[in-house]
C-alpha cells in the first residue's frame, strides 16, 4: 500500500490551492481527498516499494537457484 505520508502530502498540495481564508474548507476538502486516495489506492492492491524490492530479491534468488539446478540435471544427463 502507498505510504500514508504521500497520501498527506497529495492532499495537502490540493488543499493548499484554495483561497486563503478558507480554512474549513481546505481541512474538509484535505480530508476528503485524502479518504478517496486512501480508498482508490486499497481497491488497486499497491505494495509499498520495500515489499517490491524484496519480492524483486526474492525471485531474483529463485530464478539464480532455478539455474543451478539445471545445470546439474544437465550435467548428470551427460
Amino acid at each position: 500500500m502507498i505510504e500514508l505520508r504521500k497520501i498527506e502530502e497529495i492532499a495537502g498540495n490540493i488543499a493548499r490551492v484554495l483561497p486563503a481564508g478558507s480554512d474549513q474548507l481546505r481541512a474538509e476538502l484535505r480530508n476528503n481527498v485524502r479518504l478517496v486516495l486512501e480508498s482508490a489506492f486499497a481497491r488497486m492492491n499497491l505494495v509499498t516499494r520495500e515489499e517490491f524490492d524484496t519480492q524483486t530479491a526474492l525471485l531474483r534468488r529463485t530464478r539464480e537457484k532455478l539455474e543451478e539446478l539445471e545445470q546439474i540435471v544437465a550435467d548428470l544427463e551427460k
